[in-house]
């Protein structure tokens, strides 16, 4: 027996094909939501609550907070003393804060408004989709005649 050849002992698997995901006709059993999560599965959106983004987010929440209390005992670790050195080590760790501050902000802006602009790209488009059908569906039912394939211009 050959590679290629079919198992005698397996049976053929009968040819149904599953319906297609892609269909935008609508069944009885076919809710809007069903189809707007189908849809966006084919568009290949990762997940916003993917672990990856939430540790991201989280760390940025983290490094905010924590970048204000390290800039924050900074200042009253260099108003606290007079040894010069004690006050520039203060300083330093005060901008270390700050600076961890503004990573972290960036870090929770970026990673929470990329979960929101992702659905709400989306969910246009999703919505852009149904009105070019009904677009369409409009003008075919006025016109049956005239080609829309054809890049000519419209006569006038």
């Amino acid at each position: 027996m050959t590679p290629t050849e079919p198992r005698a002992d397996v049976k053929p698997k009968p040819d149904v094909s599953p319906p297609d995901p892609t269909s935008t006709e609508p069944t009885s059993a076919q809710s809007r939501a069903d189809r707007f999560v189908r849809d966006l599965a084919a568009l290949k959106i990762p997940d916003p609550a993917a672990a990856r983004a939430g540790l991201w987010l989280r760390l940025g929440g983290t490094l905010m907070v924590l970048g204000l209390v390290l800039a924050l005992s900074a200042y009253l670790v260099s108003h606290n003393t007079q040894n010069p050195l004690d006050q520039r080590d203060g300083l330093a760790l005060g901008l270390g804060g700050i600076a961890a501050s503004v990573v972290g902000g960036a870090l929770f802006l970026r990673y929470s408004l990329t979960g929101f602009l992702r659905f709400w790209m989306a969910r246009q488009s999703y919505d852009l989709a149904v009105l070019a059908d009904r677009l369409c569906a409009a003008s075919s039912e006025r016109d049956p005649h005239h080609d829309r394939t054809s890049t000519d211009a419209a006569p006038r």
